[in-house]
């Protein structure tokens, strides 16, 4: 039988990578910046919580759960912060392509990873090729006391680590902002028309880059929850598979909005780990199609999206689009 009570958390662990990575995104896009780099954002606020931790836990002989928290968190969003930078100085001050820059840097953030993964696991002489940072994952996946005693409910509900609430609690104050707030109308007039906007007085760069770096620090925190909370602080070369790309597919099926991010998350989540729950027997190539069923929903969303002419269900005008203020 089909146990609900056992997927339902596996579907949402699943999503938290790709919730992380769709918020981020979704902020960035607003902009008009176009950011194809967040798998590589992801991958490297990965690797850079892990050294944090690695670092932290060869100089201890037991870890304190709040420092073992903070340092690889403040050293993600360090290493995510680095790359939005880096990608606002090519795509904004220098006017850059924004595609093939967005793709160089998701090049660039898996090889970063894999480099310093490596050399981490020559550290510490395992036969194996991952790092486990197991006492720093415990104080990331530790759940709430209570969580035990509510049966069922607890388990949906109760039983993930504070980065699975984060996640959320993002999610909905990126939605408020953007939709009720003086900085979020900025924000969205920037993305659709640039131009109108900065006859305004409104900064374009300083929201582009302000966003783009936010967004970006947000995508990398679904890099090291992955490794942290889902992974159970396992770090292995090229282990993130394509969450990264499924995170950008989300923004498109969420029509950009950060709240619906929150149910769509879950189902991409489900939809990724549905093959394990569905009885195949013995035939492989079953299974294998049963793998699809995230990148069919997706190609189905963006026929049916493509389909509406509504305003408000496009994406931001600009996107994509460098400003020049000269032809205004």
């Amino acid at each position: 039988m089909f146990d609900l009570v056992s997927f339902i958390p596996r579907a949402v662990a699943q999503s938290i990578p790709l919730l992380y990575g769709s918020t981020g995104e979704t902020i960035t896009e607003k902009s008009g910046n176009l950011n194809l780099g967040i798998p590589g954002v992801m991958y490297v606020g990965a690797i850079s919580g892990v050294i944090g931790s690695f670092l932290y836990e060869q100089s201890v002989e037991s870890v304190q759960p709040l420092v073992a928290v903070l340092i690889p968190t403040l050293c993600c969003l360090l290493g995510s912060l680095l790359m939005g930078l880096l990608y606002c100085f090519l795509t904004v001050t220098l006017r850059a392509n924004q595609n093939v820059t967005g793709l160089a840097m998701t090049t660039f953030g898996v090889g970063f990873g894999n480099f310093f993964g490596g050399s981490l696991m020559k550290l510490t002489g395992a036969e194996v090729p991952s790092i486990a940072l197991t006492a720093t994952s415990n104080c990331f996946r530790a759940s709430l006391p209570f969580a035990g005693k509510l049966g069922w409910v607890g388990t949906v509900f109760f039983s993930y680590g504070f980065l699975a609430y984060l996640a959320i609690a993002i999610a909905l104050i990126a939605s408020y902002i953007l939709k009720s707030t003086r900085t979020g109308l900025e924000l969205r007039a920037v993305g659709e028309n640039p131009a109108t906007a900065d006859a305004a007085g409104i900064n374009i760069t300083k929201y582009k880059y302000v966003t783009t770096c936010i967004g970006c620090m947000i995508a990398g925190l679904g890099g090291l929850y992955y490794v942290m909370d889902y992974a159970n602080g396992v770090w292995s070369n090229d282990a993130f598979g394509d969450r990264g790309w499924l995170a950008i597919a989300l923004v498109i099926f969420t029509i950009w909005r950060p709240n619906v991010g929150i149910l769509a998350s879950i189902l991409f989540g489900g939809l990724y780990i549905l093959y394990l729950y569905i009885p195949s027997g013995m035939n492989l190539s079953v299974k294998e199609l049963y793998k699809m069923l995230p990148y069919v929903v997706t190609i189905i969303v963006l026929v049916i999206t493509s389909m509406r002419n509504k305003r408000e269900n496009q994406p931001p005008q600009s996107l994509g689009q460098p400003y020049f203020r000269e032809d205004r």
